[in-house]
């Protein structure tokens, strides 16, 4: 854990202090995959210091009084700190995805990070993020059956005790990072969480999840993932880096060993759906509430390509939409036939998620996976 808070290097100590920084960051870059870094940030954090919190795996910010900058605001063309302040807390949190903790005070940053190294191993071999739990194992959750889908509100009811602590909240919000405990063990979640009712994968939350996927893979912590996702964000913005995000991400939950579980509580379509750790990238164990859809597209629409001639010339076209939209949903894009095909292993009732979920874990505790001969994935 590393607490921040300096002006800089010293100008008298010259190129010996630059040699220092240098071997800081070799140690950490070492250290990273073996100890869990966190950095806590309460001031001034530039230039080879931010190289630094940037090396760690978590990073806290004190809104009040911390900064954390490459580059001085300043000395960026055209800009003052004024006009927009680059090495702050919004900037660095919203924009930047740099911090995972923005804090109103340092006494709030203190406890957020007592919260966060409670829940992280030691080390990478430690296996010391299992607790005695004292919630209800079975406990039943009523509201999953009629609430609307929230990905943040599913985590944090099915977690012990409600323990919910999710990282880079306020950067792309599309995809939710979050630790929490099941069965009094530490459990990566990776959520996609829907915009405006609908769920799309972003190049930002796609980063964000592959970051956080690849630590939980280095500390041994199992991951779930949820997936209620239609497609991938169609904007100019997004295509530039769309098709590498997407990469990176199946890399990294292709290569991960960790117990890997998938529940599709929505939409599982396309390549998102193929993407979002369905068992064709690595899923070990694959949950599907009743009314999840799992195929190729939206029912209706793929009915409206197919059956496009014999649309225009039926006389009651709505009649046979719905007719042929019935009969595509049920044969290739519903929950059960996915079941049937071996995509899903079981369809569950929302409001029994938690217990299902902790079946499934505790089926793959132990589980023991070898990486394949080679250094590490190119992309």
């Amino acid at each position: 854990i590393s607490m921040m808070a300096s002006a800089g290097l010293r100008l008298q100590a010259g190129g010996d202090a630059l040699w220092a920084f240098g071997t800081i960051f070799a140690r950490q870059a070492k250290a990273s995959g073996r100890i869990p870094q966190i950095c806590a940030v309460f001031g001034p954090c530039g230039g080879g210091s931010a190289v630094m919190a940037s090396l760690s795996d978590f990073t806290l910010m004190e809104k009040e009084n911390g900064a954390l900058f490459v580059n001085s605001p300043n000395v960026l063309d055209g800009n003052t700190a004024e006009k927009l302040d680059t090495s702050g807390w919004e900037y660095q949190a919203k924009q930047a995805g740099s911090v995972d903790f923005a804090c109103d005070t340092e006494e709030e940053l203190l406890d957020q990070l007592r919260i966060l190294a409670d829940l992280l191993p030691s080390d990478y071999e430690a296996g010391d993020t299992v607790f005695e739990c004292t919630d209800d194992l079975n406990r039943i959750i009523p509201e999953l059956n009629d609430s609307e889908y929230d990905a943040r509100y599913l985590l944090s009811s099915i977690a012990d005790d409600g323990l919910f602590v999710e990282t880079k909240q306020l950067y792309a919000p599309d995809m939710v990072t979050a630790l929490i405990r099941l069965n009094g063990e530490t459990v990566g979640a990776v959520a996609v969480q829907p915009q405006g009712g609908i769920g799309r994968l972003g190049v930002h939350g796609l980063k964000k999840a592959e970051k956080f996927i690849r630590f939980c893979d280095a500390f041994s912590l199992p991951v779930l993932t949820v997936a209620d996702v239609r497609g991938m964000k169609a904007e100019e913005a997004e295509e530039r880096e769309m098709a590498a995000a997407l990469a990176g991400f199946v890399s990294a939950l292709s290569e991960s060993t960790v117990p890997k579980v998938n529940l599709i509580t929505g939409e599982a379509f396309g390549t998102a759906g193929i993407v979002m750790n369905s068992r064709a990238v690595g899923a070990d164990f694959v949950l599907a509430w009743p009314e999840a859809s799992v195929g190729m597209m939206d029912a209706e629409q793929a009915v409206r390509i197919m059956y496009a001639g014999e649309i225009g010339g039926s006389a009651d076209q709505t009649a046979l939409i719905a007719e042929k939209t019935k009969e595509y949903q049920e044969m290739q894009s519903s929950a059960l036939a996915a079941a049937k095909r071996g995509y899903v292993d079981d369809i569950i009732v929302p409001d029994a998620t938690r217990k299902r979920l902790i079946m499934a874990f505790e089926m793959l505790e132990g589980k023991r996976q070898l990486r394949d001969s080679k250094k590490h994935a190119a992309v």
